[in-house]
């Protein structure tokens, strides 16, 4: 199963938020990684340039290679409504991405390990594929012989987050899928008409 496992800090740095989380290298190093990261950039970065890195936050941001993202694009442009939004819809009702915004999982990475490792129930089944699209009505819990994983029980200590497209049940470890959110609720900085422009190249 592909997935990025390279430098976090340095993509990080590249574009200038925490895209994986808390970061203390790129608060103490809030510029571009490499030995003229301090230096401005002598060019003005190209139209095409900007779309590309906007992309590429995307999917570093969700942990979506290459193919697995093209796909989802193609998804979201034969749905009904504006494609860059539904692009982001996917890519949220993603089970490994709901795990980590039920707070099951600190990190998306964190999420799409316990997914794999068939920690995660989907309807009360077990289901161990990180890209499968929940869909409205879902139920995201945690399996019964899982509910005392460490990982789990104190990324749900420490979880301060809630979202309005998802609904949580502390005492049954289990979350429900309410509906896709809508562009205004997801938090993530990303320029989604920025990557339609370079898709629809």
């Amino acid at each position: 199963m592909a997935r990025y496992i390279g430098p976090k800090s340095k993509i990080a740095r590249k574009f200038g938020e925490p895209i994986f989380g808390a970061d203390k290298y790129l608060e103490k190093k809030n510029y571009a990684p490499g030995q003229h990261g301090q230096m401005r950039r002598r060019k003005k970065q190209s139209e095409y340039g900007m779309q590309l890195q906007e992309k590429q936050k995307a999917k570093y941001t969700y942990g979506i290679l290459e193919k697995q993202f093209r796909n989802l694009f193609h998804k979201a442009s034969q749905r009904k409504g504006i494609t860059g939004e539904n692009l982001l819809k996917l890519a949220e009702a993603r089970l490994d991405n709901t795990v980590f915004r039920l707070g099951i999982a600190p990190t998306r990475a964190a999420a799409r390990q316990l997914v794999s490792h068939r920690h995660i129930l989907v309807n009360g089944k077990v289901v161990n594929i990180p890209s499968y699209s929940l869909r409205a009505g879902d139920v995201v819990g945690v399996r019964e012989k899982s509910k005392n994983l460490e990982v789990i029980t104190e990324s749900l200590a420490a979880n301060n987050r809630s979202f309005s497209w998802l609904e949580w049940d502390d005492a049954k470890m289990e979350g429900k899928f309410l509906n896709y959110p809508e562009r205004d609720e997801i938090p993530e900085n990303i320029k989604e008409n920025l990557i339609v422009e370079l898709y629809s190249k």
